[in-house]
């Protein structure tokens, strides 16, 4: 039996899978990374696997694959429960679920599970609408989307789309969708754009609250000049098959119901004792991303809670802040598994805000570099665009290495010369 630090990772989005390859091509621990799915994917993406502008098949990384390169275990599997005492974890595997769950023993457990979408208990959501938290439902969101365009195109049915929630992943939906309506109109069906409805609802005053005024007024301005109909200010109070009931007495009525408002960390967590969690479920941490009340249990990415002592609020959930902490972590570990103290002193964690982005598919983009703004003057989404696809590639050269990645970048190039712009099927 190996006497090396066994690491469990449980997570394989941008903190998680970065953290298993980095641990595992130093050696210098027993690492297994778990996930419900086989594969990974960019999540920055999922609203464009959604809407069907690009295909997941060319975007995803196998887990199995991945873990055989950079000398990790890969563990499929949902985690259902961490017994704290035994330092264990287990899954279940949905395959096979008439089995016991499998067990994996820790010495050190790494927490990177990613967040949902939060429906404040709204009645209804849960059971009427649909939700891109994850590979799994983007994709069974374009199928749907799929299924509702072929009745349109039948002329049984309009396809209305309600999305609730104006922030990033409402906002770039809305506009993929848009845009990958136009695209299918090219082939054989120009009359297509005029069988959709798509409404995004914000319960605030704008959207983009994330973003300078500026932009929220911008994006509004873009969207409604795609055809899409902005609705701020609209509190949505329950769910049902039609669409969605409002606060002020009205009703959007809706084929497909999209919820992308509200974050929240999965409801796993609050079954793991005696740890602290924040006000949204996620695993409060100190500046070592270790959690308060468990130095074997580290959180990072959205399922996290980290108030910056610098900033002096909380490290905001996205993908950025999860490219940071995995690679602040990495070097950090592999020095104290190396020298087998596990437990020992970490680093503190310092999150730098490099800024925001956000794209409006081929329409519009803009994003923000501290204080600065750039974008949003017609520029075909370029700059946001180009950004996005940036943190894409530098993402991937950490999961590849240079060669590898580079190879990758230019197999994706070719496909987008040779492919149509948006499925087909």
């Amino acid at each position: 039996m190996s006497d090396k630090t066994r690491v469990v990772i449980v997570g394989g989005g941008v903190a998680g899978m970065e953290v298993a390859t980095g641990l595992g091509r130093a050696g210098s621990a027993d690492v297994v990374l778990a996930d419900r799915g086989l594969s990974h994917v960019w999540k920055p993406m999922l609203h464009t696997f959604a809407a069907g502008t690009a295909r997941p098949d060319r975007q995803k990384v196998d887990y199995f694959a991945q873990a055989k390169r950079n000398r990790f275990r890969f563990q499929p599997g949902t985690l259902v429960a961490v017994d704290r005492v035994a330092r264990t974890v287990s899954l279940v595997v949905e395959e096979a679920e008439t089995k016991p769950p499998v067990q994996l023993a820790y010495d050190l457990l790494i927490l990177a599970i990613g967040s949902r979408a939060n429906d404040f208990g709204t009645p209804g959501v849960a059971e009427h609408c649909l939700t891109i938290d994850d590979l799994t439902e983007a994709e069974g969101f374009h199928a749907a989307l799929r299924r509702h365009l072929l009745r349109a195109l039948r002329g049984q049915d309009g396809l209305s789309v309600a999305i609730v929630g104006g922030g990033a992943t409402g906002v770039e939906l809305a506009a993929e969708l848009k845009h990958a309506i136009d695209l299918l109109a090219r082939y054989g069906s120009p009359d297509l754009p005029r069988h959709l409805r798509l409404v995004l609802l914000e319960s605030g005053p704008r959207l983009l609250p994330a973003f300078p005024e500026r932009v929220s007024a911008a994006a509004t301005r873009t969207l409604g000049d795609l055809g899409v109909e902005v609705r701020t200010g609209a509190m949505v109070t329950g769910a049902n098959p039609a669409g969605f009931a409002l606060k002020d007495g009205g009703r959007i009525d809706a084929v497909l119901k999209v919820w992308a408002a509200g974050v929240k960390a999965p409801d796993v967590l609050s079954g793991i004792e005696g740890l602290e969690r924040s006000r949204t479920g996620g695993l409060v941490v100190g500046p070592d991303l270790r959690t308060t009340k468990d130095p074997a249990i580290l959180a990072l990415g959205d399922c996290a809670s980290l108030t910056d002592p610098t900033l002096e609020r909380p490290v905001p959930a996205t993908a950025q802040a999860a490219h940071q902490q995995a690679g602040h972590l990495v070097p950090a570990l592999r020095r104290i598994l190396a020298a087998g103290t596990p437990e020992a002193s970490l680093p503190p964690f310092h999150y730098r805000d490099r800024g925001a982005l956000v794209s409006l598919a081929d329409f519009n983009g803009w994003g923000t570099l501290g204080r600065y703004t750039f974008g949003g003057g017609r520029l075909n989404g370029l700059s946001a665009r180009l950004a996005h696809d940036l943190l894409y590639r530098q993402h991937q050269f950490g999961l590849f290495g240079p060669g590898l990645a580079l190879a990758t970048w230019a197999a994706d190039e070719l496909d987008r010369m040779v492919s149509p712009p948006v499925r087909l099927d």
